[in-house]
């Protein structure tokens, strides 16, 4: 039986609004922290165009591989075996990479590890293209996000919502330059990082 995630199919079609432009000219996409593989079958669907290259920690393969599988897209591939903190990684090379709802659930130091690994394995001009809720000046945006926030602490202290700020900082370190930050439905924004 796959796996199925009730967020997914809630915000894939404001996602698709923001990133199909954004990789119009893109060829290879990474997908890191594909979870249950739902996005991989509709984003690549949508945009035939592109390679959707999935990825995630080896114990999500076998969901992420029902849904390809089952879709059987041409344009689909893996899933590739990919722990953030461990380097170098083994994942395909691309111009653009794309990740939802991974930096609060991750602890810090797989953060800066997510950011580091795609700065090395983008090509020049590359994208980095992050969706979640995220915060600023140390703020919440909204009070469903403080409702969240208290509740990724509960069930593991050592993950949460970040700040924009700080994640920007370690984009500049990686050589990525925000070039948009979009606002979502239900208090989420896209982050889009430009490789310099």
């Amino acid at each position: 039986m796959k796996p199925y995630s009730e967020s997914c199919v809630q915000n894939r079609e404001p996602i698709l609004s923001v990133i199909e432009p954004l990789f119009r000219d893109r060829k290879d996409v990474l997908e890191i922290g594909s979870g249950t593989g739902q996005h991989a079958v509709y984003f690549a669907a949508k945009m035939p165009h592109l390679t959707w290259h999935t990825s995630d920690l080896a114990e999500n393969h076998d969901g992420i591989r029902a849904w390809l599988n089952e879709a059987a897209l041409p344009n689909t591939t893996g899933p590739v075996s990919l722990d953030v903190l461990d380097r170098p990684w083994s994942a395909p090379e691309a111009d653009a990479v794309f990740s939802a709802n991974t930096t609060h659930i991750m602890h810090w130091d797989s953060v800066v590890a997510l950011f580091g690994g795609v700065g090395e394995l983008l090509r020049k001009r590359g994208l980095f293209c992050l969706y979640g809720p995220f915060n600023y000046g140390g703020e919440y945006t909204s009070e469903s996000n403080a409702q969240f926030d208290e509740w990724l602490h509960e069930r593991d202290p050592l993950s949460g919502i970040r700040d924009f700020d700080d994640l920007d900082r370690l984009a500049l370190q990686a050589g990525l330059r925000l070039e948009h930050d979009y606002a979502m439905p239900a208090n989420n924004r896209i982050l889009s990082w430009r490789k310099a």
